[in-house]
């Protein structure tokens, strides 16, 4: 096996002082695990990407339909909430499937009994941080409004907590149970469910959020025109489900440790995902189709580095202890080694980003075609999307890299910490990218749509 020497460089066994060239590092079998064919890794992600890639269209076009509805367009802090609570949707079910995955792929999931105390105290885990989590984004939107409209109306205060707690509860419910059947299944199966769960749950639940969402808020919007007392029963309803969600929790052992430590990247992932909502609330009102594209750049790209992170951390599990990072590892590298060659990881970084500009061409002719009832797409277009879609995810894969050795290097779980920050900055790296390819291709008088008659 390859050791490592003083200077930090990869040596041969045979001689130590020959070293490793960066190329062949990649090359190395990973210790304690058997290493995984890049054809079965291929196959295992392309399948739930293309899949959760149709979510982040149906979740463009969710957006592209219901912005003219009432409730948009006179609460425009709802905006604000599109991106915070997709994002919170997301990060509460990646981290799930991710904890999940890890267990399934360090054999604890052989026992009936076992599973089903890690669904129970998971899924009641992610009802408690969804509440919590939501009420804060509500908030916040709230914050937001009062700061750009200048003032601010109680029903609507109600309004937006009720919307974003029902939403975030009621979509994170019944999909985590899709998920505990996808890993559950795919440990059976031996698929490995790092490739599988989290693409899945990276996208797939967009659309799901994004209308539950928009009906949610026009039916409440209607409601307090004349009275406000189902707002009010709704958040009563859900703050008092709260304390019985804890309880579950503390008794939990998989859970507990994760109740009173994992707050802190879900609340800070939440005000970075607002900040993509800001963006998007800005947006909308000066580039018509913008909405449309957001969630699939903003999908595709926390989709992929979900993928990576979980791999990374399932590594990590297996072959090192907290605190102790792995032989002929560090913590930065060279983007070079990260992406594409140098790393065990840079093999699997390599096929998400062929995925990536792959996919993106795919999602972006289709959400086109169906939004606009035919293919619209000028080359400047397709160019400058595809540009700013692949720099997100490069940049993302990068600092996945880079955080999930940090993390573990604090002796922190990557499995609960790190997937919040990832998919957050993929929202907000995604909206600024996105907006600035609309702004670049505005000065010149290219505009997605402007050639349609």
């Amino acid at each position: 096996m390859a050791s490592i020497n003083s200077c930090g460089e990869l040596k041969s066994p045979g001689d130590p002082e020959k070293k490793i060239p960066d190329t062949d590092a990649e090359k190395q079998p990973l210790s304690g695990e058997k290493e995984e064919k890049l054809w079965t890794t291929l196959m295992q992600v392309a399948v739930p990407f293309f899949i959760a890639g149709c979510g982040t269209i149906g979740a463009g076009l969710v957006l592209g339909k219901v912005r003219d509805w009432d409730v948009f367009i006179n609460i425009s802090a709802i905006f604000v909430l599109v991106p915070s609570l997709s994002g919170l949707k997301g990060n509460l079910d990646m981290c799930l499937a991710s904890r999940l995955s890890t267990q399934a792929n360090l054999g604890n999931m052989d026992s009936t009994k076992e599973v089903i105390s890690m669904v129970v105290g998971n899924i009641s885990l992610v009802q408690v941080q969804a509440i919590v989590a939501a009420t804060v984004v509500s908030i916040f939107a709230i914050v937001v409004n009062t700061i750009t409209d200048r003032a601010i109306f109680g029903p609507y205060v109600l309004l937006l907590v009720a919307c974003a707690v029902f939403t975030a509860t009621t979509t994170c419910f019944v999909l985590d149970f899709v998920m505990v059947m996808v890993i559950y299944a795919s440990h059976r199966f031996k698929v490995n469910p790092d490739n599988v769960a989290t693409p899945l749950a990276a996208s797939i639940g967009d659309i799901v959020s994004n209308t539950v969402l928009a009906v949610t808020a026009q039916y409440m919007y209607e409601q307090i025109q004349v009275s406000l007392w189902q707002p009010i029963a709704l958040i009563c309803v859900y703050y008092s489900l709260l304390p019985l969600w804890v309880f579950i929790v503390w008794r939990n052992k998989y859970t507990k440790t994760v109740l009173t430590s994992g707050w802190t990247p879900v609340i800070s992932a939440l005000f970075i995902s607002g900040i993509g909502g800001i963006v998007l609330d800005q947006a909308v009102d000066y580039f018509r189709g913008y909405e449309v594209f957001q969630p699939i750049v903003n999908g595709i790209g926390g989709n992929l580095v979900c993928v990576q992170s979980s791999r990374l951390a399932t590594h990590l599990h297996q072959t090192a202890i907290p605190g102790i990072l792995p032989e002929n590892t560090k913590i930065i590298e060279w983007p070079w080694k990260t992406l594409f060659f140098g790393t065990t990881a840079a093999k699997v970084a390599r096929m998400l980003l062929i995925l990536a500009v792959f996919g993106q061409i795919i999602f972006m002719v289709v959400a086109d075609f169906v939004y606009q009832g035919t293919v619209t797409i000028q080359f400047a277009f397709g160019i400058t999307y595809l540009t700013c879609a692949l720099l997100q995810v490069m940049l993302l894969l990068y600092l996945a890299y880079i955080v999930i050795h940090f993390m573990w290097k604090r002796k922190k779980d990557p499995d609960n910490a790190a997937i919040p920050y990832l998919t957050a900055l993929g929202d907000l790296l995604g909206s600024v990218f996105l907006g600035l390819a609309f702004v670049i291709l505005s000065l010149f008088g290219l505009e997605y749509g402007n050639n349609v008659q």
